[in-house]
């Protein structure tokens, strides 16, 4: 009996512990707590806004900023590390790194009733190529970067990513059916990128990136009231 006891409180003990790790601030990490922080090119800034192709992006940072709370499924991308076969040693052959692959992210982005996100991503892509007579841009005036943040229960940022020259590589097509009527519009995007770093232990950190913690406190308040909006629209 007395052996029961004991056991039963070192379980105990054991629960209240992963219990107590679990609802403070070093828990699991949840998949609905983050943070997207798109910056459009620098060329951006640059371009003639007279031109029907002028990407206006920069001058309205409104807009980039919207766009990155619309985006509704996000995901921090993976990495592969290519290897071959090393055949100058005797026995059983072992394979050595040669270098890196990086997939390709794809997104989810809502979209609003004016398609401002929509517009957002076709004035990007004619950065990389013009639709009037189909020329291509330069590399560096159509690549920006884009911050993922992961935040913990209190709106902290814990962990983040940023991909490093990036831009939407194919924007997707949005299904319009009579039959949902109380679904949001979404516009799959999929981001091509050279490749990404750990902004939690890797060189260059942002500058200013602990001083935006407020600004992330209020962003995720904000993100949590727009994923309540399906949930709204189906009570209507």
């Amino acid at each position: 009996m007395a052996r029961s006891s004991l056991l039963d409180g070192f379980a105990y003990a054991v629960l209240n512990e992963l219990m107590a790790g679990f609802r403070g601030r070093d828990g699991y990490a949840q998949p609905s707590k983050y943070e997207v922080i798109i910056t459009p090119p620098k060329g951006a800034a640059s371009q003639n806004t007279s031109n029907i192709f002028g990407f206006k992006i920069n001058r309205d940072k409104d807009i980039s900023k919207r766009v990155s709370m619309e985006m509704s499924q996000v995901a921090f991308p993976g990495m592969t590390l290519e290897t071959t076969e090393d055949t100058n040693i005797y026995g059983p052959v072992r394979k050595i790194v040669v270098g890196q692959t990086f997939a390709e992210l794809t997104t989810q982005v809502r979209v609003s009733n004016d398609f401002k996100e929509r517009n957002f991503f076709d004035d990007w892509q004619r950065m990389g190529s013009n639709r009037q007579d189909f020329s291509v841009g330069y590399y560096d005036d159509y690549v920006g970067t884009m911050q993922i943040f992961q935040l913990d229960k209190e709106g902290r940022r814990r962990h983040g990513i940023e991909l490093v020259e990036c831009y939407p590589s194919v924007v997707g097509e949005i299904a319009l059916d009579y039959g949902n009527l109380n679904a949001l519009e979404l516009l799959p995007v999929t981001w091509s990128y050279r490749y990404w770093k750990n902004l939690t232990d890797e060189s260059e950190l942002p500058k200013g990136l602990l001083e935006r913690i407020g600004e992330a406190f209020v962003n995720t308040v904000e993100r949590q009231i727009r994923s309540r909006i399906p949930a709204v629209l189906r009570k209507l």
